[in-house]
C-alpha cells in the first residue's frame, strides 16, 4: 500500500531537484550528509524548543538516546 507524500518529503524533494538544477555543470557530490546537515539543526532546536529545554524529554520525542542529543548539540551548537 503506497502512502501520501508527507510535506517534508515533498519539500526534501524539491529542494533536492533543485539543487541538481542549479548545478551550472559543477559536480554534485556529498549530497547526504549535505541534506542531513541542514535537516538536523532545526529539527533538534525545534523539538528542544516544544521540550522546553528539557534534553531527556527532547531525545524520547526524536528517538535518541540523550547522550547523541548532546553530542549532536554541541557539534551544532545549540544551547
Amino acid at each position: 500500500m503506497a502512502s501520501k507524500e508527507t510535506e517534508l518529503s515533498a519539500c526534501v524533494r524539491k529542494a533536492v531537484h533543485d539543487y541538481f538544477r542549479h548545478l551550472d555543470g559543477e559536480e554534485a557530490g556529498g549530497i547526504y550528509d549535505m541534506v542531513i546537515a541542514c535537516v538536523e539543526k532545526p529539527l533538534i532546536e525545534t523539538v528542544l524548543h516544544y521540550a522546553q529545554g528539557n534534553q531527556t524529554r527532547a531525545a524520547e520525542l526524536l528517538g535518541i538516546n540523550r547522550n547523541t542529543l548532546r553530542k549532536k548539540m554541541l557539534a551544532y551548537k545549540i544551547k
